[in-house]
């Protein structure tokens, strides 16, 4: 049940994550508690796509951040984990039960005081921000139909230069399946053609977890 990227054969996959930053203690116990949750546990992103964030987090110097739909914990992890040493991450979320795991795993981790989260809608969250580019680094794994919401909230926000990650735009390939027309795969649809044609962000999609966008903002 350890999440991955779906279009790897398994020990593909596992050679994969082997080959990169290896999971410690912490990043290892909160994949086994998240799988024992059940068919929830695939909204959690893959351990390659979580080593990914950090890398792009410290690539990017970021010091203030912001997830739009935390669940377990294991993506904030990831990017608070990458963030200069007095980053800020904001989560966002709205299920008390799935974020005190993630409350617990940041404990153990040590990034616990780098993270803030608010439990509410998320735009509403991202509505009381202050209205300057002040963030570095956003990441969107929430709603599918809400994700232009989120993305321009979030844009509004970001300094040029900053980046919007945005989660699950491949959507196990269902973005391409003609016989897929469920509100979720068409939103996903949407909204890449949506990121394809902003002139205001480069974009590139990477094939990791479920599908990765980078945006950054020019």
């Amino acid at each position: 049940m350890s999440p991955k990227s779906f279009f790897l054969p398994d020990a593909l996959a596992r050679y994969l994550v082997e080959h990169g930053e290896p999971l410690d203690e912490v990043q290892r116990d909160l994949i086994a508690e998240t799988a024992r949750l059940g068919e929830v546990a695939r909204m959690q992103i893959a351990p390659e796509q979580g080593a990914l964030m950090t890398m792009l987090a410290r690539l990017l110097g970021a010091r203030r951040a912001v997830e739009v739909g935390t669940f377990t914990g294991y993506s904030a992890l990831c990017i608070a984990r990458g963030l200069a040493p007095d980053g800020h991450l904001l989560c966002c979320d709205r299920n008390e039960t799935w974020t005190a795991i993630a409350r617990r795993a940041w404990e153990r981790a040590g990034v616990a005081d780098r993270i803030e989260l608010r439990l509410g809608p998320a735009l509403d969250t991202l509505r009381d921000l202050p209205r300057t580019e002040h963030l570095d680094l956003g990441f969107i794994d929430a709603d599918k139909p809400a994700y232009p919401d989120y993305y321009e909230e979030l844009l509004l926000r970001l300094r040029p230069g900053g980046v919007v990650l945005v989660d699950n735009v491949l959507w196990g390939g269902a973005v391409l399946d003609e016989r897929a027309d469920d509100p979720d795969t068409r939103a996903i649809r949407a909204f890449n053609d949506h990121l394809r044609d902003d002139p205001r962000v480069e974009v590139v999609m990477v094939p990791v977890g479920d599908g990765l966008t980078i945006a950054r903002k020019r």
